[in-house]
């Protein structure tokens, strides 16, 4: 699109040039790791892979200068860097996954997680280990949420670039700014830390916050307790509430940016508890209507 400002033919055979690249790209992805014993055999097969690779490669690189060069020819134009950073933007992803290639297959390199990029139209995508059978990861974002016994989200956050345990002091005190009456919260395992439970046990009455690993004689009696036990047991209230999110348009984000992503998410929570009103109401009406009848 920027380039039909040039009015020349830098472009004309991009339909050509992107139907080559996807050809090169899945012949790419149908090569694989030899399993083989036999180093010759081993050899021969990482020979076919770095012969294939290097081929989409090249394609890229040729792909890439024309966007240096379109990317020139506008900034002399008199486009500005603000204009033209969306370009500048893909033009240095491209050299990032072009290097990430090189290393990986050509110098069998392991790719630090911290340097990965999972989307490049929305480079706050993170790689979550969820664990679960069936679904070992996912991509997105995590959001924590505090619901309430009624089933009413009070709070939520945006989890960028952070873990449970970073969360769990910082979502119980922002909770308590705007519900002064909340006595305890109850959080699973990938919350805990030492220093969250000091940390809870201070601004809350009862945190219940199991612990990771073995537990020693006073995590025992603080666990077996009744009323954590009793918190424990309304935990599982937390999943279909989530759920619930999910049904209200917090399964696909269709905005884009992390600020789209954040409003998507905040819409979401206020439909929820729209949505748990009006049940309540119709549950009151209901019961009056069986009242009267009676």
């Amino acid at each position: 699109m920027l380039a039909k400002d040039l009015n020349d033919t830098l472009w004309r055979q991009k339909n050509y040039l992107l139907d080559q690249l996807t050809k090169k790209y899945h012949k790419v992805r149908r090569q694989k790791h030899s399993n083989s014993s036999s180093e010759s055999q081993y050899k021969k097969k990482q020979s076919q892979m770095e012969e294939v690779c290097l081929i989409y490669l090249k394609h890229c690189a040729h792909i890439l200068s024309k966007g240096k060069l379109t990317f020139s020819l506008l900034e002399k134009r008199g486009w500005t860097q603000e204009q033209l950073s969306q370009l500048d933007w893909f033009i240095t992803e491209g050299v990032r996954q072009i290097d990430f290639i090189l290393r990986r297959v050509f110098y069998s390199q392991r790719i630090p997680h911290h340097e990965k990029v999972f989307s490049l139209f929305e480079p706050h995508t993170e790689w979550i280990s969820k664990g679960k059978a069936g679904v070992p990861v996912e991509l997105g974002l995590r959001v924590c949420v505090i619901n309430d016994q009624f089933g009413f989200t009070l709070h939520h956050r945006v989890m960028a670039k952070e873990t449970d345990d970073k969360v769990a002091v910082p979502m119980a005190k922002e909770a308590l700014e705007r519900f002064p009456q909340l006595r305890q919260v109850s959080y699973d395992k990938g919350f805990w830390s030492p220093e969250n439970q000091d940390l809870l046990s201070s601004i809350l009455e009862r945190p219940i916050l199991p612990k990771k690993g073995r537990l020693s004689e006073d995590d025992k009696a603080r666990e077996n307790h009744l009323a954590f036990r009793r918190g424990r047991r309304k935990h599982s209230a937390v999943e279909s509430d989530i759920n619930g999110l999910e049904a209200r348009g917090l399964d696909k984000c269709r905005d884009s940016g992390l600020e789209g992503f954040k409003r998507y998410v905040a819409m979401a929570v206020t439909a929820n508890n729209i949505h748990r009103l009006g049940q309540i109401l119709m549950d009151r009406d209901k019961a009056l209507v069986l009242k009267e009848a009676a």
